[in-house]
C-alpha cells in the first residue's frame, strides 16, 4: 500500500507533519531563552504567532468557500446565514457578560482544535481497511492525545496561560482524578505503540503521515499543556502546530492541485509565486482584523482607543469575533465528503 500523502511526501512532511516536531525541538533547545524573548519582544511574538499564524489561518477558509464562485453558489444559504447566526449568538452570549461569551467561545475553539487533528488523522487513514474496531481504536487514541491534556488543564492547579482570557475555563483541582486519568492516558499511549508495532510486523506496512499526525499531536498537546507551564511555550505549540498545517492544507488541496477553470477568480494563484500571493493576502487580512481588535477593544499593542468606544463592546466584540466563530463551525462542514 502506498503512503496516503495529501500532495507528496516533501510538502506534506514540511508543512503539515513537521511543525509539531520542529517547534517542540525549538522549545527544548531554546527553553531558557524563550522567557527573555517574550519579555523583550512581546510585540513581535504577538505579531508572528497570533496575527500571522493564528488569525491568518482562520481566513484560509475563504479560499475554499467565499472566494470560490462554484463553492459559494453550492453553499450560498449556509455561507450567507452562518456569519449572521454567529453574530446573533455572540451578542446573546455577551448579554450575559463578557466572561460567559469568552468561556463559551473557548470551549468551541478547543473542540475545533481537537477535531482538526481528528480530521488530519482520518485524511491520512483514508486508504486503510476500516472496521468498527479499527475506527474505534483510532478515535480513542487521537481523542486521548488531545482530551487528557485538556482535562489536566481543567483539574490541575492554575496554568500560567489561558485560551482567550483569564479563567475562560471552569476549573476544579482534583489530584486523585488526575492521577487516575494519567494512568489511563499512558496505558492508551502504550497500547498505541504496541498496536502500531504489531501492525508493522504482521502487515509489513507503516502509515507514515497518519502516525506522524498522532505522535505530533500527542507530543505538542502534552508538552504544551501538561509538562510545561509557560505562556509562550503553550502558544508556540498550540498555534504553530494548528495554523500552519491548516493553511498548507488549503493551498495544496484547494489551489495547487486544482485546474484553473475550477479556481475561477483565483486562477492567478496558479501562476509562479502564487503561494506568496496567497500568504500575503492572509497576512494583510489577519493584520487588518487584529488592528481593529487593538484600537477598538484590547488597546494593548496600539494605544489609540477612541473615547467612549468601550461602551459599544456588546456590539464590537461579537462582530469582530464573527470570522473566527464562523471558521470554527464552517470548518466542521466543508470537509465532509459523500461516500
Amino acid at each position: 500500500m502506498q503512503q496516503p500523502w495529501i500532495h507528496k511526501a516533501k510538502t506534506d512532511g514540511i508543512f503539515i507533519l513537521a511543525p509539531s516536531f520542529l517547534v517542540l525541538g525549538i522549545v527544548f533547545v531554546f527553553q531558557s531563552h524563550l522567557e527573555a524573548l517574550q519579555e523583550r519582544y512581546p510585540f513581535y511574538t504577538w505579531l508572528f504567532l497570533i496575527v500571522f499564524i493564528d488569525v491568518a489561518h482562520v481566513y484560509a477558509t475563504l479560499f475554499k468557500t467565499y472566494f470560490k464562485t462554484q463553492e459559494f453558489q453550492k453553499r450560498k444559504t449556509l455561507l450567507t446565514l452562518l456569519p449572521v447566526g454567529c453574530f446573533v449568538i455572540g451578542m446573546t452570549l455577551f448579554a450575559f457578560g463578557s466572561a460567559v461569551f469568552w468561556r463559551v467561545l473557548a470551549y468551541i475553539a478547543v473542540f475545533h482544535f481537537i477535531r482538526q487533528q481528528y480530521g488530519f488523522m482520518r485524511l491520512y487513514s483514508r486508504k486503510e481497511l476500516k472496521t468498527p474496531r479499527s475506527i474505534f481504536i483510532d478515535n480513542l487514541i487521537i481523542y486521548s492525545a488531545t482530551g487528557y491534556p485538556m482535562l489536566f488543564w481543567f483539574l490541575s492547579p492554575a496554568r500560567k496561560f489561558n485560551w482567550f482570557t483569564t479563567d475562560d475555563f471552569f476549573s476544579y483541582e482534583n489530584a486523585a482524578t488526575l492521577n487516575v486519568l494519567q494512568w489511563i492516558y499512558f496505558a492508551i499511549m502504550g497500547f498505541y505503540v504496541l498496536r502500531t508495532l504489531h501492525k508493522y510486523v504482521t502487515e509489513k506496512y507503516f502509515n507514515i503521515p497518519k502516525n506522524a499526525i498522532i505522535i505530533g499531536t500527542a507530543l505538542s498537546w502534552y508538552f504544551g499543556i501538561v509538562y510545561f507551564n509557560d505562556d509562550l511555550i503553550f502558544t508556540l505549540l498550540n498555534v504553530v502546530s494548528h495554523g500552519i498545517p491548516y493553511m498548507a492544507l488549503i493551498y495544496l488541496k484547494e489551489i495547487h492541485t486544482k485546474p484553473e477553470p475550477e479556481l475561477g477568480r483565483l486562477h492567478f494563484l496558479k501562476a509562479f509565486r502564487g503561494i506568496f500571493i496567497y500568504i500575503g493576502i492572509l497576512l494583510i487580512i489577519a493584520f487588518s482584523e487584529e488592528y481593529l481588535w487593538e484600537i477598538l477593544v484590547w488597546n494593548e499593542q496600539f494605544s489609540v482607543l477612541s473615547p467612549g468606544m468601550g461602551k459599544y463592546a456588546f456590539l464590537l466584540v461579537p462582530l469582530l469575533t464573527v470570522p473566527q466563530f464562523t471558521h470554527y463551525i464552517l470548518d466542521g462542514l466543508i470537509w465532509k465528503t459523500k461516500k
